[in-house]
């Protein structure tokens, strides 16, 4: 049977599989105790990337909740508590960096739901009708208070499986299902460069970002070692 075409996260970028730059980002930072891989039945692309600083689980389903979900039991089944944080990440972002992941740690650690990576809209927003021609303009719309959701999003895992369960799993992102159960998650500035590549020209966009970064050799980033992870007496630490 020959084989499907290959998932997008696996396409080479800047000399190395689009999800290996992700997994370098998260390699980066030393307080995460580990990085599942949420992959679909069969994907066995990663096993011959195999490292320490990630583990895979065949538990990728139908929608992105579905797969959410998956991996969240996933990470019960290995220990992790239902108040312990989760950080949930789309592969396709494979220009977030360590210090982003960082910054959106130190400022949803101390915060009783949780938050995610966001970036302010900065272009003129509008909303559009069918006319004559093609597609008119109907409206603009007021972009002060208007972001672009990204990820990282981080919540402690019993609320989050309990939102997604409750809503649906047809929820776009995880905040989403938060904001259904009528809470407000933080807003965290992250940054232009951390899109979600989706469009042919986004490769060609993300392979000049990581050239001008000097993240052409990510895999060097898995050869040294991982920072020191430390438990405050009394505290739990990220799984």
């Amino acid at each position: 049977m020959p084989a499907g075409p290959l998932p997008k996260q696996y396409h080479p970028v800047a000399g190395h599989p689009m999800v290996l730059h992700t997994l370098g980002a998260f390699a980066g930072v030393g307080r995460l105790l580990g990085t599942l891989v949420a992959v679909a039945p069969g994907d066995h692309f990663l096993d011959a990337h195999a490292h320490a600083t990630f583990f895979v689980v065949e538990c990728g389903g139908p929608t992105r909740g579905d797969t959410v979900l998956g991996g969240l039991k996933a990470l019960l089944a290995r220990g992790a508590q239902p108040d312990d944080w989760v950080l949930v990440h789309d592969a396709a972002r494979c220009l977030i960096t360590s210090e982003q992941i960082d910054t959106l740690i130190d400022q949803c650690a101390g915060d009783s739901v949780g938050g995610l990576l966001a970036h302010k809209l900065a272009d003129t927003l509008k909303t559009s009708i069918d006319g004559p021609g093609g597609v008119r303009v109907a409206s603009t719309v007021d972009r002060s208070n208007k972001w672009l959701a990204q990820t990282p999003q981080m919540f402690r895992i019993g609320p989050l499986m309990d939102a997604i369960e409750k809503v649906g799993s047809n929820v776009t992102d995880e905040a989403s299902a938060m904001e259904a159960m009528g809470l407000h998650p933080r807003l965290v500035p992250g940054g232009a460069q951390n899109f979600k590549v989706t469009y042919p020209d986004d490769f060609a966009l993300a392979a000049a970002v990581l050239a001008q970064r000097g993240y052409g050799t990510t895999l060097a980033r898995f050869g040294g070692e991982r920072g020191q992870v430390t438990v405050a007496p009394g505290k739990k630490n990220l799984f």
